[in-house]
């Protein structure tokens, strides 16, 4: 005997738990065993064993996927970093998954196994780009020209400032923070600003894709 979902209205087969079509739990009353753990016991378990993440699996998956990721983040192109850090993430969840009983996970144990796929990334990737920054500054003597560049986009900025029509205070600061900036201390510091907000924002879309990551694991879940 098949009944009606509530919320979609599609058949469900008899003693299934979950409606096919969307997922919703479903109530299965049955008088063959009355012993046996209900429809909504057996959806309170597996909710529960969804939404803990055994950490030692999660962290091998995340590590491994993670370190792809945080190489690709390295590239030129920003915008594509935030997409693979986000499909990275999604991958990791779906492995895990895989490997775990029921065979998903909820939402919010997609978003943490995802940002610490987005964490392991960024650190790899922070690592890797010191390391050719430095490389590249003191092994192959590339130093003045990174210093001319950035002494270039510290004067063209500055230069549009003045071409606004600001008050005396205000292009007296400018030209403070112009000073500050091409110190060592200004450049390091802006540098350590704009690597804190990237490592913010491939976070962000790790999070965003391990939980799209388990959401689409879960549409797939098996029927009890």
């Amino acid at each position: 005997m098949e009944a009606s979902c509530n919320r979609c209205h599609q058949s469900v087969p008899a003693e299934s738990c979950f409606c096919p079509t969307c997922g919703l739990p479903q109530l299965v009353y049955s008088s063959e065993d009355p012993s046996a753990p209900t429809a909504a016991e057996r959806w309170t378990g597996a909710a529960h064993d969804a939404a803990t993440v055994e950490w030692r699996p999660a962290l091998r998956v995340a590590l491994m996927l993670a370190v792809p990721a945080g190489l690709l983040s390295c590239g030129p192109v920003w915008p594509l970093s935030l997409l693979w850090m986000a499909a990275a993430a999604a991958w990791a969840v779906t492995l895990y998954a895989r490997g775990q009983r029921p065979g998903w996970v909820t939402t919010g144990a997609g978003a943490r196994i995802g940002l610490v796929t987005g964490l392991l990334a960024g650190w790899f990737a922070f690592a890797v780009s010191s390391t050719t920054l430095y490389g590249m500054r003191t092994v192959f003597g590339q130093g003045k020209e990174f210093d001319d560049k950035w002494q270039g986009a510290v004067a063209q900025a500055s230069q549009q400032w003045h071409s606004m029509s600001l008050d005396a205070q205000t292009i007296t600061a400018v030209n403070s923070a112009s000073r500050l900036l091409l110190t060592p201390e200004g450049r390091a510091g802006t540098a350590l600003c704009l690597l804190m907000l990237m490592e913010g924002a491939l976070l962000v879309f790790a999070a965003a894709g391990g939980a799209i990551g388990a959401r689409l694991m879960a549409r797939r879940r098996p029927q009890a």
